[in-house]
């Protein structure tokens, strides 16, 4: 089968969620189909490491976009219904090079991840289509809301109003939508989408995410993403203010290490609070993880599975994570990681992990076997393969109508 997949962020190299995802559903499908996959690039060094998808497909191209230009895209449609993630992330060469494969019929399917792209083949009939929204993003959008300031906040409700309508409308133009896990699915059918819609999981290469054979330290817990993006900094801001004044003093030897690209002036300034490093960009998370006692997640602002959660727990290093991060792991909580969100109940987990040997390990080895036993891509891609099978239905031609504006 000849699969057209189509990401807003090319899926390489697979550094951070949405990427992660996507690449792993690209070289599962590119085990028994030709995939060609089509995205954007927004600068010549995306160009470049965009090229090493190339052992994982049958051919892959970018479409470079600028900033400004996309920027400019997305306040003219402000006092309009078109969200601006979807004005953000259109390329008029993406779409016209989509229309001319669709216009030649050689594509026999087309995998749209995430909702931002579902807008170059929403006109497009007689060829099954699935879209991938992996988290519901008008959710994420309403989510911010409470932690913006006023005329801001009108701004997020704005788009959560607009993102909401972008989903229920491509929803009835695709055979199959799937986001990344049950509780996502409850959400769209919140919002009215009910039905065509299934999940599959985030997985985790359980032979990359490996124990470590070297000692862990007891006094060192760490938070690892990407720092620029804003529930990352905004938990990691409340968290240095409120909770870690009182680990500290209730341990005075504990340190903290904020790892993860891209560190803003706010997250930057962390590091000059006594026992907090901010790390910056590193070539490899895994050493930082895998010699932490272990690794929180405090976010107030989590939609889907947090990828730094699976990960951890594959390394067998025990996670702390709020209750809405923890909603999105197959887990139970007090078995396989810990949940908490007052300043009580996360100082109380993190020194009962720390101070306690045997409870540590419990929640290693427990939470490494349940990502094994339920995020492995292999049963991940073998839920997808059942949606691909039953969204394929015969196809008596592709008829390509006019794009929209």
């Amino acid at each position: 089968m000849r699969i057209l997949f189509l990401a807003h962020r090319f899926p390489y190299p697979p550094t951070f969620g949405s990427k992660v995802r996507a690449f792993n559903v690209i070289r599962h499908l590119a085990q028994r189909h030709e995939v060609s996959v089509l995205s954007l690039a927004r600068s010549a060094e995306e160009e470049r490491e965009a090229a090493g998808i190339a052992p994982y497909c049958r051919e892959h191209r970018t479409f470079r976009v600028h900033n400004p230009v996309q920027a400019a895209k997305m306040a003219l449609t402000l006092p309009t219904p078109v969200s601006a993630s979807e004005a953000f992330f259109h390329s008029t060469a993406l779409q016209r090079e989509i229309d001319a494969r669709l216009a030649r019929r050689s594509v026999d399917l087309v995998f749209a991840h995430c909702s931002a792209v579902g807008r170059y083949v929403a006109h497009v009939e007689g060829l099954p289509k699935i879209i991938d929204y992996c988290d519901v993003d008008s959710r994420k959008w309403a989510d911010y809301v409470p932690h913006k300031p006023w005329p801001l906040s009108l701004g997020y409700r704005w788009e959560a109003w607009r993102m909401a309508r972008t989903e229920r409308r491509l929803a009835g133009r695709f055979e199959q939508v799937t986001v990344a896990t049950p509780g996502e699915v409850e959400t769209l059918a919140e919002l009215g989408v009910r039905e065509r819609v299934d999940w599959f999981p985030n997985g985790v290469d359980m032979a990359f995410f490996q124990p470590s054979a070297q000692a862990f330290d007891p006094d060192v817990i760490t938070f690892v993403g990407r720092m620029d993006y804003f529930p990352n900094e905004q938990c990691m801001v409340d968290f240095c203010a409120r909770a870690w004044p009182r680990l500290r003093q209730a341990r005075p030897s504990l340190r903290l290490q904020i790892v993860g690209a891209a560190p803003t002036a706010r997250v930057l300034a962390l590091g000059r609070i006594e026992g907090v490093t901010v790390t910056g960009p590193v070539p490899d998370v895994r050493p930082f993880v895998q010699s932490s006692a272990l690794t929180i997640a405090p976010l107030a602002i989590a939609r889907g599975t947090q990828n730094k959660i699976l990960e951890a727990m594959a390394m067998a290093v025990p996670v702390i994570a709020s209750r809405i991060a923890a909603q999105g792991v197959d887990a139970v909580p007090g078995e396989h990681l810990l949940a908490a969100d007052s300043v009580d109940e996360i100082c109380d987990a993190v020194l009962r992990v720390v101070g306690d040997r045997r409870e540590r390990e419990r929640l290693a080895q427990a939470g490494r076997a349940r990502v094994q036993s339920h995020h492995a891509w292999g049963s991940a891609m073998s839920r997808l393969d059942g949606i691909i099978e039953r969204s394929i239905r015969p196809a008596g031609g592709v008829r390509v109508a006019t794009a929209a504006a």
